[in-house]
Order: structure tokens, then C-alpha cells, then sequence
């Protein structure tokens, strides 16, 4: 019988109690709690993790030994003390106005306070609490100090980033509760801060200046996220038994395992990347017949959506981001985000490449659950329309509704934005426009595809068809056609016992609209 897997909580206890699967990273913490450091910061994004890892590390300072029988930390010599531990997981105190975090903030220091062993007075304020606890608490266990492990430290600011106002109200309040850990350094035995982004602002890193961040680390890149070797120790019985469902030899079935849910780096020369976690889990407890995307049902990145078009998302090709210094991953002003570190904290860029000359990073986007959620999302907004519209039309190229394909493509251009970013914009509204919503329907596509007599402008590869796309300006869709086919673009396509269409484009300088379209059906 395979061994079970939890896919609907986090807690490291219960994961153990009931014999789940538990991929051991026990190594890792060992490593972070015997160091000469204490004190931690970690930003990655959503579901990789951090909350099982904020859990883990509660239960080795809670001295919880028999949850560890077999794991790599039972070998070393750890002895296993017990300290007071405050927990906060501030992603329970997030709301939508600042009001509703007012309320909630005091809720969950209390909590976490009394849960410490430590007392609360209703009548000081949340900072005031947590100085006292820190105060108390410290001298347990023969003045050794207190562990601190803060879960979503930035998920209160992220969900009101669309209203800067509240969302610096509630930065504000933050910043005096951090602010009593900055001279309190030496009763905290060991801390621990977990978040999506890195708001360089927040008062934590004023208060705290000598937290070691281990957001991008070459020592602990894969602390985080499976590992190919551990996707193959941990899961491989379950991982054969879904590739049956998928009628794919393992073989197969691991490379397109890799592909979609395999490519986010941690490190600088660490070029191993890992596997989301959360997908790998629900895609082995359910297996169904194909690999499920989770990236989007696992909560979307709110911070996000509200800003794509207002942060000229437009002009990046997210594909391949060059030249990106390592401040430029961090969000120092609330009111003014920008594209590169929202993009990349919410996890649709990831590393590809350093450059240790340069100091400088190459970005990408990390694999196809996550290019097919951005390429999804980006075109909806640019349309102004719903994911469900985006789905729909990329569905009507797949049947071959032809009239109704060209007629939702046009009105998907005729949306695109004017402004001050028109040159990028121009660039985008033709070609990468058009690659976009076949990343979202999951087109395999190879864009200037070399060929004996030229090169094909797109070349989208579905179960459904290949589709041979060539665009032109200010000529005419005949025009493109005619290149197609005099060039016979679709010769190397022949025999794959596939439909082969033949789709000719062209586009208006001047409004930059598509004002031409025609397909054709190789016989």
C-alpha cells in the first residue's frame, strides 16, 4: 500500500501522526539552529513550503523528539530542549481594510502568547504584549530565550497594496510590534521570518539589520521544494501509478512531470531547481488522467493582478529578463511597484542565470503550470475580460471555430493600451500578443522557426493541430499565406498524423490593429 499524502494542511504534527508522506529537510534546520547565526528571513513564493517548515522547526524547539524517529536530525546531537515559542502566522490577520486587521492583529497575538505560556493584558496594545512576552518568556528554561517564528509576515500589506493609504496603516502598526525585538536581540534564542515578498520598508529589517536572508542561497537553495532525487525516493510509487492512469511509460511521465511543475532556482551558483510541492502533492493524491494545474487554485497573487497594466507588464518579455541586480528583486516603495520584483516575489519569474562578474541576473518564467496561469491572466486584463473568455477563445482555435477565433483575436488587439509605452507595446501587440494566448491554452510554440527555405513565424504544436502562423503589416493575409505555402513552412510537420493549418495575419501600423485574417487546411 503506498503511503499517504496530506494535501490539506501544513502541519508538520499531524503529517507525522498519521504516517504521511514527509520529505525530510531536517538536515537543513539542523544546520540553521546549530549555526553561529540565529536570526532568519526567507521570502519564496506561495506554496513551496514555508508554513510546513515554520511548523517543523515549532516542533524541534517544543523538544517534540518522538516526531522525529527516522528523520535526519534523530542522527545528530541535538538535545532536544524545550523553549517557549511564539508562533504568529500573520496571514491570519489579513484583511481587506485596515480596520479588519486592527481586529485581528490583537486576536492572533494573544494566541500565540497564551499558546507560549505567556500572558496577555487586553488593555496594552499587541507590541506592548509582545515585549512582555519576549521579557518573560526568555528566562524558561534557564534564561535561554525564546524562539520566534513569524508565518506571512507581509501578507497584511500585500492584500491591501491596491489601497497604499491603508496598506502603510497597517505597516505602521507593524512596525511598532517588530520594533520590540531590537533590543531584546539577546533574549531570542532563535528567529525565523517567512513571506512572499521582501518590502525592504518594513520595519522588521530596520529593527532586525543583521537578519541573514536566505531567500536566494546557494547553502540552502533546496530547503525548499523536491528535488529530482527526492521526487524519485519519496513518491515513486505513487508516481507509477499515475503514470498508468496517464497511459505513459515512467519515463515519459517523469520528463513531463518535470516540465510542468520543475524550474524555480534559490541559488546564484546552485543551478538546481526543484519541484513546486503543493502540485506534486495534489497531482499524486488525485491522479487523474492529466497533470493537474494548481498554481491558480492555491490562491492567486493578488498584488499582482492590480497592476499589470499599470506597471508597463506589457514591455517585459517574461520569457528571458536580463541584467537584474539582486536589489532590484526587493519592493522598496509600496506606492510605486514595479514589474521585475512583482513578477518575480509572486513566483512567475524565477533564476535561470548569474553572472557573478556583473553581478547580475538572467530571469524566466519557471515552468509550464506557472508560463500557462501568467500567460492566462495577462491576457484576460489586457482584454478586459475573465479567464473563462481567455480559455474560450484559445478552445475555439483548438476546434477550429475559425470565425469566431479571428473575430475574439481581434477585439483581444484592439484592447491593447496607448501611452507612454507605445514603442513596447507595438513590439508586443503582433507577435508576443499572439504567443501569449497560446502559452494560455498550452500550445507548445517555437517562434522565427528555422526551416531550409526561411523561417516560420510561430509554430504552435497541439494533440488538437499544428498551427503555422506568419504575420505581416500593412500588407494583406493572402500575402502570408502565400509566403507559407511557397516556402513550405509545414514540410518538416508532415506525417505526425496531425491537421496542419496554415494561418496568414496582418496588422495596421498605424492603429495596430488585425485588420486581415484567412486559414487554410493542408490537405
Amino acid at each position: 500500500m503506498l503511503q499517504p499524502i496530506l494535501i490539506d494542511s501544513s502541519d508538520f504534527p499531524e503529517m507525522r501522526t498519521k504516517g504521511c508522506i514527509y520529505v525530510d529537510k531536517t538536515a537543513f534546520f539542523h544546520r540553521l539552529i546549530s549555526g553561529q547565526n540565529s536570526r532568519f528571513f526567507l521570502s519564496h513564493p506561495r506554496r513551496f513550503g514555508k508554513s510546513l517548515m515554520i511548523s517543523t522547526l515549532k516542533a524541534i524547539f517544543e523538544g517534540r523528539r518522538e516526531l522525529f524517529d527516522g528523520l535526519d536530525i534523530s542522527k545528530t546531537d541535538w538535545q532536544w530542549e524545550k523553549y517557549p515559542v511564539l508562533h504568529f502566522n500573520l496571514g491570519a490577520t489579513a484583511g481587506t481594510t485596515l480596520q479588519e486587521f486592527s481586529q485581528l492583529f490583537p486576536i492572533e497575538v494573544e494566541r500565540a502568547i497564551l499558546e507560549a505560556g505567556g500572558t496577555y493584558n487586553p488593555d496594552w496594545p499587541p507590541a506592548g504584549n509582545f515585549a512582555r512576552a519576549i521579557d518573560t518568556l526568555s528566562t524558561v528554561n534557564d534564561g535561554k530565550g525564546v524562539v520566534i517564528l513569524i508565518d506571512e509576515y507581509d501578507d497584511p500589506v500585500a492584500q491591501l497594496l491596491e489601497k497604499p493609504a491603508e496598506a502603510e496603516g497597517v505597516r505602521g502598526m507593524l512596525a511598532g510590534f517588530y520594533r520590540q525585538m531590537k533590543d531584546r536581540t539577546g533574549k531570542i534564542r532563535f528567529l525565523m521570518i517567512t513571506g512572499v515578498s521582501k518590502f525592504t520598508k518594513m520595519s522588521v529589517f530596520s529593527a532586525l539589520s543583521n537578519l541573514t536572508d536566505l531567500s536566494i542561497n546557494d547553502e540552502f537553495a533546496t530547503m525548499l521544494g523536491y528535488t529530482e532525487d527526492e521526487l524519485g525516493e519519496y513518491f515513486d510509487g505513487h508516481m507509477h501509478a499515475h503514470a498508468d492512469v496517464m497511459k505513459k511509460s515512467y519515463d515519459d511521465y517523469r520528463a513531463e512531470l518535470k516540465r510542468w511543475f520543475n524550474g524555480y532556482r534559490f541559488g546564484q551558483t546552485v543551478s538546481e531547481t526543484v519541484y513546486n510541492p503543493v502540485s506534486i502533492g495534489v497531482n499524486l493524491f488525485w491522479k487523474k488522467c492529466y497533470l493537474q494545474s494548481c498554481w491558480s487554485s492555491t490562491g492567486k497573487a493578488a498584488m499582482l493582478m492590480n497592476f499589470i497594466k499599470r506597471n508597463d507588464f506589457l514591455s517585459v518579455d517574461m520569457e528571458k529578463v536580463r541584467n537584474v541586480m539582486e536589489q532590484d528583486f526587493d519592493v522598496t516603495d509600496i506606492r510605486a511597484l514595479k514589474a521585475i520584483p512583482m513578477l518575480f516575489q509572486t513566483g512567475y519569474l524565477t533564476i535561470a542565470d548569474f553572472n557573478p562578474y556583473s553581478q547580475t541576473y538572467e530571469l524566466r518564467v519557471p515552468d509550464e503550470e506557472v508560463r500557462q496561469d501568467l500567460a492566462r491572466l495577462t491576457t484576460a486584463v489586457i482584454a478586459n475580460q475573465d479567464t473563462y473568455w481567455v480559455s474560450q477563445l484559445g478552445g475555439r482555435l483548438l476546434t477550429g471555430e475559425w470565425d469566431d477565433f479571428f473575430k475574439g483575436l481581434k477585439s483581444l488587439y484592439a484592447s491593447l493600451p496607448y501611452g507612454s509605452t507605445e514603442s513596447g507595446v507595438h513590439e508586443f501587440s503582433f507577435e508576443r500578443n499572439l504567443l501569449v494566448l497560446l502559452w494560455a491554452q498550452g500550445v507548445r510554440c517555437t517562434t522565427e522557426d528555422r526551416q531550409a527555405n526561411g523561417q516560420a513565424d510561430i509554430v504552435a504544436v497541439h494533440p488538437c493541430g499544428i498551427y503555422i502562423f506568419e504575420l505581416k503589416v500593412d500588407e494583406s493575409a493572402d500575402a502570408a499565406l502565400k509566403q507559407v505555402k511557397e516556402k513550405q513552412y509545414d514540410a518538416p510537420y508532415r506525417g505526425r498524423n496531425l491537421p496542419i493549418w496554415l494561418i496568414g495575419l496582418n496588422f495596421d501600423r498605424q492603429t495596430r490593429q488585425l485588420t486581415d485574417c484567412k486559414v487554410e487546411k493542408t490537405e
